[in-house]
């Protein structure tokens, strides 16, 4: 099906495609594509940037993984309203195959195989980078789909402070303020946060969820604290630390006669020395842990069941620049250990060492990276990546990509009593994909298609048990446009995705053929005001196509005054026309709802 969207998907990127971002004045650097600062029109991987003003202008009624489902070949399913459980699948891939990075630390469960992408405030959050596209060869495992790295708020200039507080719908109620600044010498940021909702049902649907139904209201609260420093000790010579800390409850349905809500507790931090030894060449050594901490309250453990993960991790990353082009040698360690409460507790140990080399020369543009992994469980994996572009004019280059890329099997699917499977191996991938960039007096436009085959899928059998038995093809094309047009500021982006799985000839669940969002702004002095439609097709909520959930288009509104340089008036109102829609089977969703609120941030 993809293939014969081709031709005509490309016709359609000449005249209104969609895009990652926006041109804009300032070229917009970024460090995931390559591990190494490069600017991002120089990129040869498909990547989206979401800077500190789009955060903002999400508002509080918008969670972490609904801004990611709005950028290109993001689709999101979430299990009933704000701090539920939410899945993230970029590029078709699982949620157990994306990998997130705080600040230089991997984030997530390695129970669960996936991170608590709503847990994580964006009041905290400085910028996004996404890498769609296996990413093994930069990070090792688990970027099948792709990488998202989240970098904390920054402090900078003059010492300030800065405050937000807001309240909508659903007893949705939001603080944050921080203090922040900078010299020559020295940058430090110090913020906190709190965050609550009086939610909704989380399931709305007896006929769909008779066993877990409960029609009482699901709240959740979130508190968040970040801090950031950062010290020039010499000429080329810094050393730094930061923190992302955020901990929350969340209630949810699981049945009648019990009030079941889970307490969680995500957490990163990081220290840091960069020291350029001579003119071509920089060494950062980095060092830190991240925390997924989850206990439950449920009618199954009244008095608590604990599941908590550490990841402790070092990194030695060497630049060097070439007569040609900028060398990467790098060397990592990562301890990871999971504690199941009555259940496992168990760890391993992964050694890396990893090669890069990134150079532009006339027109052409190449990228090649290799990293070795050697798992204490299943052994060593060698994974590749090799990308070319070529300027065809000033205004337009065509570019083109290979990878691999795994992911290892969770300790769940490994050890879990009576369900784990001690023999699996690593899921694996092979990527092609080519793209088409135009960019000319502030328009951008790029289309991109993607295949990538999947083998050893995990996969559970009959009895639960996980096996090695499943493949898989994700096939697409991605298309987008930003930019501004008759005084408006325009964003949209289009995907066409055909995620399969091979063994059965049917979707795999959860994924849409088609999505697409549309953002429309515009200021007017001292107001700005924008719109923002998101659609979808239908998907299927289980394998073999069972479950089938329609699909849906969502229109939201924003406006945004400031009375002073410093401070603002924000409002939004989100799925306007109350569309009732579904991401999870028999879960609910957010009807129409608005939110309001006072922002001071001087520049």
């Amino acid at each position: 099906m993809i293939i014969r969207l081709s031709t005509a998907a490309l016709a359609v990127a000449s005249v209104f495609p969609s895009l990652a971002q926006a041109a804009t004045e300032q070229p917009t650097v970024v460090v995931t594509a390559t591990r190494q600062a490069q600017r991002a029109d120089e990129s040869l991987a498909d990547v989206t940037v979401i800077g500190r003003e789009q955060i903002e202008r999400a508002g509080s009624t918008f969670s972490l993984p609904e801004l990611l489902a709005r950028q290109p070949g993001i689709q999101m399913a979430s299990s009933g309203g704000p701090g539920k459980a939410t899945d993230i699948f970029i590029r078709g891939a699982s949620p157990r195959q994306t990998l997130l990075i705080v600040d230089g630390m991997r984030l997530g469960s390695t129970t669960l195989g996936s991170p608590s992408w709503q847990d994580i405030p964006l009041s905290q959050i400085e910028r996004i980078e996404i890498v769609r596209g296996p990413a093994s060869a930069l990070y090792g495992a688990d970027a099948i789909g792709g990488v998202i790295q989240i970098f904390t708020r920054k402090g900078e200039g003059a010492p300030k402070a800065d405050a937000f507080v807001g309240v909508g719908s659903y007893g949705t109620r939001e603080t944050s303020a921080g203090v922040s600044g900078g010299t020559d010498k020295l940058s430090y940021s110090v913020r906190g946060g709190y965050a609550e909702n009086d939610g909704f049902s989380a399931i709305y649907s007896k006929t769909k969820q008779p066993y877990y139904y409960n029609p009482d209201k699901d709240p959740y609260r979130n508190s968040n604290f970040s801090a950031k420093l950062g010290y020039s000790v010499a000429d080329g010579h810094e050393v730094g630390a930061s923190i992302l800390y955020a901990t929350s409850r969340n209630h949810y349905d699981s049945g009648l006669g019990f009030d079941n809500y889970s307490n969680n507790i995500q957490n990163a931090w990081n220290l840091f020395s960069r020291n350029r030894l001579t003119d071509i060449w920089t060494s950062t050594v980095r060092f830190g842990q991240s925390v997924d901490d989850s206990k439950d309250f449920a009618s199954y453990a009244p008095s608590g069941a604990s599941i908590k993960t550490t990841q402790q991790q070092f990194m030695w990353q060497n630049d060097i620049r070439l007569p040609v082009g900028t060398l990467l040698a790098a060397y990592e360690n990562l301890h990871q250990k999971a504690v199941n409460q009555d259940t496992f507790d168990v760890s391993r140990s992964i050694n890396s060492a990893l090669l890069g080399w990134t150079a532009g020369f006339g027109p052409h543009k190449v990228q090649l990276n290799a990293r070795h992994d050697d798992n204490s469980q299943f052994g060593g994996k060698t994974t590749g990546y090799a990308g070319y572009g070529y300027q065809i004019l000033p205004t337009l280059r065509v570019q083109g990509s290979i990878g691999n890329a795994f992911r290892a099997p969770t300790f769940n699917e490994l050890y879990y009593p009576g369900y784990g499977n001690a023999n699996l191996r690593p899921e694996s991938a092979y990527n092609k994909e080519v793209g088409l960039l135009w960019e000319q007096h502030g328009h951008s436009v790029s289309a991109t298609y993607f295949r990538n085959r999947i083998s050893n899928l995990i996969v559970n059998d009959q009895n639960f048990i996980p096996q090695n038995v499943g493949s898989a093809r994700l096939e697409g094309i991605s298309l987008g446009y930003g930019g501004q047009l008759a005084g408006f500021d325009i964003v949209a982006n289009i995907d066409f995705l055909d995620p399969k799985d091979l063994d059965t000839g049917t979707r795999l669940q959860r994924r849409a053929n088609k999505t697409g969002n549309l953002a429309i702004s515009r200021s007017f002095a001292a107001l700005t005001v924008g719109a923002e439609w998101q659609g979808s097709s239908g998907r299927y909520d289980r394998t073999n196509e069972v479950n089938p959930m329609g699909g849906y288009g969502l229109v939201n509104a924003f406006a945004k005054y400031a009375l002073t340089k410093e401070l603002g008036l924000e409002a939004r109102a989100n799925n306007i026309l109350d569309k009732q829609y579904e991401t999870a089977w028999g879960f609910k969703t957010a009807g129409a709802n608005v939110f309001f609120g006072v922002r001071y941030a001087p520049k």
